[in-house]
């Protein structure tokens, strides 16, 4: 164990104590704290009104500029007109009186002149009245009001005229007044419409007293109809004015460009925003600081409650610890020089390597969650330095960048192609960057264009390089087993894989043969097929030391233990895997790979000799010829030890068909649940069932029935034929 793996060994005996769990939070949420302090550490700023500004101001808040919504309101009700409201009644009423006028005289007439047939009674006989004394019976019927607006001629006109005439008249007047009445007529506009409804009445076919009486009546039933409505001008102000949208200083909006001379407007503007306040506030830090807390309390509550393993769970704290470290360091840094350099450098921040590193070396929750962690930090710490600014449009970077690692290196293909995978996240990045510069219409020049594209791609790349550069430290600090070290012990060329190959092709032969048996019933039960395979490789590395002793070697037919005593044979057979296991550890093997050699025989009986020695010796102990074990912990180890005595079984059947196949490899997982070798492992009969089907499926594809060819004698007598 080198010096790394006893410091983190040492840090993790350590966290077995919760106090130290909690100090590590805590150390983790300070250390956040300072590196995002100065970004919501208020601003205050000197300036001086009718001076040029030292800096260029942005606005920290949302604030209503009160002000200017006052102005833009009054100037909104100004511009709404006054409102004149009709009133149709005035010409019903106009033309109920002209009418009732009308008939007054029509009833005056009747009353005063009888007809010849009522005369011949004197007592009875009426004396015919005067003109005079017809206009008095006529202003009688009328009301003071209407014979005060009247004029004399009129009456007189009117008790003159007979009733086919007055009724003409009446038509006639009504008509006209009725006509001029329903328009719009301003105080303006009474002379202009008595004008029209006497050019109306010209063409009055009757005499002209009773026409000049008429025009008479008409122009004084002409009013004004159209009145100004204080209420519904007022209800039109209220509506233009609710209408009006509040005037605000939008949160990173620019109030002073530098040497840009603070005006009143200005300094009003700074005003609100809060730069000329004297007084220090607290808020800010606070919320920070509260933020902080709620963050790593969802993640102490994750590692304390959700993780079951504890040297797992020591583990997944301490690499996640670091790696946030290390991102939260590496943005403050890109940070920093953004805002020097006064660019959008910040896109170049390898955001993506995050979860690359915590995809391969932890699981895809830890991963998800902190690129969240990380883009919501970042939201805080890009904001150019503005106090409560946050820059959404970069967590949104941050977040999209690590999800779209995490997929890509989901996919099988691209489990050790982290450079491949960091080139096409630089391409998703790209498009990522334009689609938010598109979207906020923001113009830039081609140069600008070309600048975003190079750091996106910085940032993909870069993510990917970063990674394949902190993995080995993290593997060899954790004693991780990640797919990329995997693959790397998988390669052929490996010095281990040779020696077997060369030393012992027949064990090789087998242990390729497990491989494809266990990958493919490790995948089928969500367990880890790439570890399956690669463990297979090595299970039976300890073969090595005495090939010959295993039949899978023997090229004769001579087979050494026919000479050996049991006790002998026992020793050298079970040897293989303690020796298995001292190899792959003087090799610096992960610690995985040397529990599937040394566990894959769990603490099975070797039935062959032990039925030999008690054939020998009826006292031998069953105990004495059981392999050390220890059993199988891993789900991984299970499976490579039932694919290998399946492989070896169906091996030296002489005529494998898909009934004896099922048959013998139900019996073999059925003889170790028997035997208790799955004690303590945690797999369930439902996964048990599953790798049966699995390993069934494989050996029927690999021992398929296949055409017999004849003997070479009769071959050739064939073709001769």
């Amino acid at each position: 164990m080198n010096r790394i793996q006893k410091f983190f060994t040492q840090i993790k005996g350590l966290l077995v104590h919760r106090f130290f769990q909690v100090l590590l939070f805590i150390i983790l949420g300070l250390f956040a704290y300072g590196l995002m302090f100065s970004n919501v550490k208020p601003e205050r700023v000197q300036v001086e009104l009718f001076k040029p500004a030292e800096q260029t101001i942005r606005s920290t808040k949302t604030v209503e500029d009160t002000y200017k919504t006052e102005q833009e309101k009054e100037e909104i009700s100004k511009q709404v007109a006054d409102v004149y409201s009709l009133k149709k009644e005035y010409a019903k009423n106009k033309v109920d009186l002209i009418s009732s006028i009308f008939d007054s005289a029509i009833e005056v007439n009747k009353e005063t002149d009888p007809d010849e047939d009522h005369k011949e009674d004197e007592d009875k006989k009426e004396t015919v009245k005067t003109d005079a004394q017809k206009v008095s019976i006529l202003k009688e019927k009328l009301t003071d009001e209407v014979n005060k607006n009247i004029e004399e001629s009129v009456f007189l006109a009117l008790v003159q005229a007979d009733e086919d005439e007055l009724k003409i008249a009446k038509d006639s007047t009504i008509t006209a007044v009725n006509n001029v009445m329903s328009s719009r007529i301003a105080a303006s506009d009474v002379e202009n419409a008595k004008k029209k409804v006497v050019e109306e009445l010209g063409y009055m076919s009757i005499s002209g007293d009773m026409k000049k009486a008429s025009t008479s009546l008409a122009r004084t039933a002409i009013i004004q109809n159209v009145f100004f409505d204080k209420d519904k001008t007022e209800e039109q102000r209220r509506k233009a004015v609710e209408s009006v949208e509040p005037i605000r200083i939008l949160q990173g909006q620019i109030i002073v460009e530098e040497n840009q001379l603070v005006d009143r407007d200005v300094y009003r503007q700074l005003e609100l925003a809060g730069f000329l306040n004297t007084e220090s506030t607290i808020y800010p830090y606070i919320g920070l600081l509260l933020f902080i807390f709620l963050t790593f309390a969802a993640f102490y509550y994750y590692f304390y409650y959700s993780v079951s393993k504890k040297d797992n769970k020591y583990n997944q704290l301490l690499i996640f610890s670091l790696v946030f470290i290390l991102s939260m360091a590496t943005m403050k840094t890109v940070s920093i020089l953004a805002d020097l350099k006064n660019s959008n450098l910040e896109y170049i921040f390898p955001g993506a390597m995050a979860a690359m590193l915590i995809k391969i070396l932890l699981n895809d929750r830890l991963a998800v969650a902190m690129i969240i962690l990380l883009g919501s930090y970042g939201t805080i710490i890009f904001n150019g330095d503005t106090p409560g600014n946050l820059d959404f449009s970069m967590g949104l970077y941050i977040i999209f960048g690590g999800l779209t690692a995490i997929i890509i290196l989901s996919r099988p293909n691209f489990k050790s192609k982290v450079l491949v995978a960091g080139l096409l996240l630089s391409l998703i990045n790209m498009a990522f960057v334009f689609s938010l510069i598109f979207i906020m219409d923001s113009h830039y020049t081609r140069m600008e264009y070309l600048y975003y594209a190079s750091a996106a791609i910085g940032s993909g790349v870069g993510s990917a390089v970063l990674t394949m550069g902190l993995l080995p430290f993290f593997e060899a600090g954790f004693g991780i087993l990640s797919s990329i070290k995997l693959i790397e012990l998988a390669n052929p060329n490996h010095p281990l894989l040779r020696k077997i190959l060369i030393e012992a092709p027949g064990t090789y032969h087998h242990s390729v043969m497990v491989a494809n048996l266990a990958e493919s019933a490790c995948e089928a039960i969500g367990s880890n097929g790439l570890l399956a395979r690669v463990g297979s490789y090595y299970h039976d590395i300890g073969k090595t030391k005495r090939p010959h002793f295993f039949i899978e070697n023997q090229m004769s037919e001579v087979n050494p233990h026919d000479r050996l005593q049991p006790e002998t044979s026992r020793d050298i057979i079970i040897a293989h895997a303690v020796d298995g296991g001292e190899m792959l550890r003087s090799h610096k093997f992960p610690k995985e790979i040397v529990d599937i050699a040394e566990q894959h025989h769990g603490t099975t009986l070797l039935k062959f000799f032990y039925h030999k020695a008690k054939k020998q010796d009826k006292s031998t102990l069953e105990a004495a010829y059981r392999y050390p074990g220890p059993m199988a912990i891993m789900k991984e180890v299970a499976v490579i030890g039932i694919a290998d005595s399946v492989e070896a079984a169906v091996r030296s059947m002489k005529h494998p068909t898909p009934e004896k196949i099922e048959e013998l490899v139900s019996f073999i997982i059925q003889d170790r649940i028997s035997d208790g070798q799955f004690d303590e492992c945690d797999i369930t009969m439902r996964e048990l069932s599953i790798v049966k089907h699995s390993l069934c499926e494989s050996l029927n594809g690999i021992f398929h029935s296949r055409i017999e060819y004849p003997e070479p004698d009769k071959l050739g007598q064939k073709v001769k034929e």
